[in-house]
């Protein structure tokens, strides 16, 4: 965790909130979690870390000195995760490719074919539901799927 140095020649209330952000890495955790009640009301999360628990602690003690954010910064921010959830979608369905794409490779002196649809992937007559499932059956091996048929650059141990 990184060191605050105390600046010498700043406000009383500069040197003290910067003496109390440097006790918070040596404070024992029922400390922590005292001065967690004290600032937020209420007690945190029992599987909350010491590591998450003091830079959070650290930033509400600086609100609480020298304010937060300005309203209108937190009202962009407000608009932006409104607008952000009506239209979210797992980062992985963007990258999924079209139905109806073909993936041919060789292997083996063998030609193999597979062809996406709507929900998996279809396979000499078998619907799957991932291309890594359909390598190890080509292979039988375990293989990730994409390197396999050329959509990423498949790891050291993997080449084959």
């Amino acid at each position: 965790m990184k060191q605050c140095k105390i600046p010498q020649s700043k406000s009383p209330r500069q040197q003290a909130v910067a003496r109390l952000l440097t006790q918070l890495p040596t404070m024992e955790r029922k400390a922590l979690l005292k001065l967690w009640r004290d600032l937020f009301g209420q007690a945190p999360s029992p599987s909350l870390r010491r590591e998450t628990l003091i830079p959070i602690l650290a930033y509400r003690i600086q609100e609480q000195a020298f304010g937060g954010l300005k309203e209108s910064i937190a009202r962009k921010l407000r608009e932006l995760a409104e607008e952000r959830a009506g239209d979210a979608k797992p980062l992985q369905s963007s990258l999924r490719p079209k139905s109806g794409t073909r993936y041919v490779r060789e292997y083996n002196g063998k030609l193999h074919e597979v062809t996406v649809l709507e929900t998996g992937y279809e396979y000499d007559g078998t619907i799957y539901r991932s291309l890594t499932e359909i390598a190890k059956v080509i292979t039988g091996s375990k293989w990730s799927g994409p390197a396999f048929f050329g959509q990423r650059r498949a790891s050291k141990e993997a080449t084959r």
